[in-house]
């Protein structure tokens, strides 16, 4: 056996560190992936409420009885309240009507939600004697209904950027170099995203551009992290960067479900980390005709700059402090 050398950590520590750190991990990722999940529940979901005065008022009074499920919007008819999910202001709207309450929902915007609603609009209708018609303002695609393909490319985009980032850090590419290879494997991430999701198996529509952009931003913001948390912190920025966004950017982005299903405040921080940003953009892009983006793309877009800096500020610091250093220390035959 070769002795360990004196740099390194004893043997039984690092075995020490090993047995307690996989359990540590294990219990972060249930924590992450199983606790918001077992509490989903509705918080503050906005939701319309459309029709004469004294007819919509009944709908809100049972409504509101749901403390804290609904963040109720009022709208004057259906029309408006159509517009308003149409624009991703709410996730659907109850209309008053004579023959009993209609709803529109949205299942592009989240399936479960659209089931969430009908179940609870009709559980309140069916108690007071009346019948609930459902419409379906902005459906999902017809090749994937419940959007479970969209819901699944979460993953792969984090993944590629977490390994862009690596990447780039591992082949110690600095600067200029570092930026040009995270741009560039991002903006291939995402022309076969969506050559995937969108030309072949047709689950993800909108334009194929807007869409490949979506994505590519996504990719980069992830990796320009990645990058970013290396280039200042060595390879313990990786493991950060890593831990960041798969153990809160994944299940705290509302992807399967949505950010007001999650416990409070796991779905706003999911809308500040790029997986949660990502999908709510993707949505937008595919569904909404770009209805409700400058949130989501200002977030991205910000992960993606400040990562991008921070690969730049630590190659020029590392110029400048060589170029500090005496000529002597530089060139050792100047020394003497």
């Amino acid at each position: 056996m070769s002795p360990s050398s004196p740099s390194s950590p004893p043997t039984h520590r690092r075995i020490a560190a090993v047995v307690v750190l996989v359990p540590v991990l294990v219990a972060l990722a249930l924590w992450a992936f199983a606790w918001p999940a077992a509490r989903t529940a509705p918080r503050d979901l906005p939701l319309g409420v459309a029709g004469p005065a004294a007819a919509a008022a009944p709908l809100e009074q049972r409504l509101e009885r749901q403390q804290g499920a609904f963040e109720l919007h009022r709208y004057a008819d259906e029309a408006a309240a159509r517009e308003a999910v149409e624009e991703r202001e709410v996730y659907g709207a109850v209309v008053a009507a004579e023959r009993g309450p209609k709803l529109l929902v949205a299942t592009a915007a989240s399936p479960v939600v659209a089931q969430l609603l009908q179940q609870a609009v009709t559980r309140q209708a069916e108690a007071s004697g009346s019948r609930v018609t459902t419409v379906d303002v902005v459906p999902a695609a017809e090749r994937d209904p419940r959007g479970a393909i969209m819901n699944a490319s979460v993953l792969p985009l984090a993944l590629a950027g977490i390994g862009a980032g690596t990447a780039v850090t591992m082949l110690g590419l600095l600067g200029v170099r570092a930026v040009v290879a995270l741009t560039g494997s991002a903006a291939l991430v995402g022309a076969v995203a969506a050559a995937l999701t969108h030309s072949w198996l047709e689950a993800v529509p909108g334009n194929w551009w807007a869409l490949a952009g979506t994505f590519a931003l996504a990719a980069l913001a992830v990796g320009a992290a990645v990058s970013g948390l290396a280039a200042l912190l060595g390879q313990a920025g990786i493991a950060l960067g890593g831990l960041v966004i798969m153990l809160l950017g994944n299940p705290f982005s509302g992807a399967s479900s949505a950010p007001e299903l999650l416990p409070e405040p796991t779905g706003a921080i999911g809308q500040w980390l790029p997986p949660g940003a990502g999908v709510s953009l993707l949505r937008s892009v595919s569904f909404f005709d770009g209805a409700a983006v400058t949130g989501p793309a200002l977030t991205l877009a910000w992960w993606a700059a400040l990562g991008l800096g921070a690969v730049l500020l630590a190659d020029a610091l590392k110029e400048h402090a060589r170029k500090a250093e005496p000529a002597a220390d530089r060139d050792p035959a100047l020394a003497g």
